[in-house]
């Protein structure tokens, strides 16, 4: 097990714990399968699997939720994957609908909530792999929602062993937070993406009569509230965004997980505050959390400055061993 996290002194910062990788961690070109998995509404996920074998097929089958307008490029998955497989272990990326660059079939999309693809993917390696168990990373986004999916299953989960990192457990409180200070930095490049994402369902899709918004007046969702309460709300039956982040927050649901379960997270996260925190009578006997005074969001990066040790995927696969 590595070390207990702790940043060097110009590393220390919440805003360069979050951004580092994405500014200055090299994509790699990885060798991955692509599973094209159809959905039982007709629609697909696309799976991209590593370090697929002979030489793995004994050990647990690790399965990755990425975050929000993440997907296989994004260095926090590529740097996981690669840590697994040197320890073994082969595993999956579950992009949740049209992460990879290429449209899914339907008006609807993801969000922080969506279990059914989730579990339904897990369904089918069970059958697939009936002697193998299966673990699960989430990330941010990802992991709220394997939060609430292993809550809501309870002794039924279709994993043995899992880890959440920086799981925004109180929607309405992460999107209050994403409209202060430098966090609206932040806001502004995902809702970018998401809004890109939007535009073109209206290729394909009446989406004016299904969520009363014209074409043009995207350019008006700048928040996330503004994007949940018309876009998510609408396509997924919630009264509003209120009602969506009510629903779909992970914190209510902790407490009836029954799989061993790691969850980390740091105080000085930009995307949330610290009334995420869930206290231990929230916690179900299942859960161990690692909760840091730094590392900010999905990030705990440890080294120098300019030779940075990645503590996070070091703890995350000596966990799952």
């Amino acid at each position: 097990m590595p070390q207990a996290f702790q940043p060097s002194f110009f590393l220390q910062n919440r805003h360069i714990q979050t951004i580092y990788s994405s500014l200055f961690r090299k994509s790699k070109e990885l060798d991955y399968k692509i599973e094209k998995f159809t959905l039982s509404d007709g629609d697909f996920l696309e799976c991209y699997w590593y370090n697929s074998g002979k030489e793995s097929s004994h050990k647990p089958l690790v399965v990755l939720f990425h975050g929000l307008a993440g997907n296989y490029k994004s260095p926090y998955i590529q740097g996981v994957v690669l840590e697994l497989a040197k320890s073994g272990f082969e595993s999956v990326i579950m992009h949740f609908r049209g992460c990879t660059g290429n449209d899914n079939l339907l008006a609807r999309s993801y969000h922080s909530g969506e279990t059914g693809d989730a579990l339904e993917f897990a369904k089918a390696l069970k059958i697939r792999y009936p002697k193998r168990d299966l673990y699960a990373v989430g990330y941010s986004l990802g992991a709220n929602m394997l939060l609430k999916l292993l809550g809501e299953t309870g002794k039924q989960s279709p994993f043995t062993k899992c880890v959440a990192v920086s799981p925004p457990m109180q929607l309405d409180i992460c999107s209050d937070r994403m409209n202060v200070g430098f966090a609206r930095y932040y806001q502004y490049r995902l809702l970018k993406e998401l809004n890109i994402a939007l535009d073109r369902k209206y290729d394909s899709h009446d989406m004016h009569s299904l969520i009363k918004l014209k074409r043009e007046d995207i350019k008006n969702l700048k928040t996330f509230w503004d994007f949940d309460g018309t876009y998510t709300a609408s396509i997924y039956g919630f009264k509003d965004a209120r009602d969506y982040y009510t629903k779909c927050s992970s914190k209510q649901f902790l407490k009836n997980i029954k799989t061993s379960t790691l969850v980390i997270h740091s105080k000085d996260d930009p995307f949330m505050t610290e009334d995420i925190i869930p206290i231990k009578s929230e916690l179900s006997e299942s859960i161990e959390l690692e909760l840091m005074q730094k590392g900010g969001h999905v990030g705990f990066i440890s080294g120098k400055l300019f030779k940075p040790e990645y503590w996070l995927e070091k703890r995350i696969v000596a966990y799952l061993s």
